[in-house]
């Protein structure tokens, strides 16, 4: 009797197609920027190695620089694989270029000149072979030490085979005892304070401040955040009137209200404004890239970035706090920079 091989499970044809998108999955999950904690030094000062991968030219910002590039894994073949043992080939179709791209990573290096612990945001850049931006990562570096150097990676999230550099486009840093809480996290003080993306239409800025009670217990603040306007090395900046109100900004918040005694019960939010005119005439722009804000006399201190352009109006205008609409979860919000 004349016999036929066995049947073959169907998966067994599918299992290189099954890696492939796993791998790849594998490279869309890994997108993002870098914790906070990785990449840094050890805890006997010895600097974390950095992985390997083209070396990139990059002269850096603030002590911040790109020292490297290495490209997302080579996709799966496409050729038939056949096997001796089996009287078919078996095939994988190609992966999408877009996926195939996905993964490109650059290493980085934060040095710490100054005197005392910073926190770093730092916007990397991945660009193509013409110098054109393909996409734009932020990363927040913590606490990092005086004189230190911490290293990290970050990888880019534009699904394309066309980035080829990177570069360090902007860096803000603040005392680590003043910067905005980590995501997930609350302050000894119980009290977390952080500042939005901002607005602009026409002229107009508009950035939000919160107030989060992320502790255990009630906290009250009657009238306006107290603001302290600092230059690009953290220098008091001088000649801009901080006004009580935005009347004289813009109607566009509605009427100046008269502040209000606000009782946060844990879980619970207040918000503020700043509001502010670009516009430039005679005389010298003025940009105020930190403000040092308080929630009320006494509080501690929280550095924000709002990157004010006010021009030449010499002005900038705050609301007073107000509960918000809706509770922050305790612990949960982002506070933003």
């Amino acid at each position: 009797m004349r016999r036929f091989p066995a049947a073959r499970p169907a998966l067994a044809a599918t299992t290189p197609l099954v890696s492939a998108l796993a791998a790849t999955a594998l490279l869309l999950t890994g997108c993002g920027t870098t914790p906070a904690d990785g990449g840094r030094t050890g805890t006997d000062g010895t600097p974390a190695a950095l992985p390997s991968g083209t070396p990139i030219d990059d002269p850096g910002k603030d002590g911040v620089r790109v020292v490297s590039l290495t490209p997302p894994p080579a996709p799966p073949s496409s050729s038939p694989s056949p096997s001796p043992s089996r009287p078919y080939a078996v095939h994988a179709d190609p992966l999408p270029t877009a996926l195939a791209g996905a993964g490109t990573s650059a290493a980085y290096e934060v040095v710490n000149k100054g005197p005392v612990a910073l926190t770093y945001t730092v916007v990397i850049t991945f660009t193509n072979e013409d110098g054109g931006a393909m996409d734009n990562q932020r990363v927040t570096v913590r606490d990092v030490a005086p004189g230190k150097t911490v290293r990290g990676t970050v990888q880019a999230q534009a699904f394309t085979p066309r980035v080829t550099g990177a570069k360090v486009t902007t860096v803000t840093k603040v005392p680590a005892s003043e910067a905005p809480a980590e995501v997930g996290t609350c302050p000894a003080s119980g009290i977390r304070i952080g500042a939005d993306d901002g607005n602009a239409a026409m002229g107009l800025r508009v950035v939000g401040l919160r107030l989060d009670n992320c502790g255990t217990r009630d906290y009250t603040v009657e009238g306006y955040p107290l603001l302290e306007l600092l230059d690009s090395r953290r220098e008091p900046v001088d000649g801009v009137r901080i006004l009580h109100g935005s009347g004289e900004i813009t109607t566009g918040l509605g009427p100046d209200e008269p502040p209000r005694r606000v009782t946060l019960r844990p879980g619970e939010s207040a918000t503020a404004a700043l509001a502010w005119r670009n516009t430039t005439e005679s005389g010298t722009p003025v940009n105020v890239p930190y403000v040092r804000v308080r929630a009320k006399a006494g509080a501690g201190p929280v550095t924000v970035t709002p990157h004010l352009d006010l021009g030449t109006t010499g002005k900038l205008g705050v609301t007073p706090w107000k509960k918000a609409g809706q509770q922050a979860a305790s612990g949960g919000s982002r506070p933003g920079s």
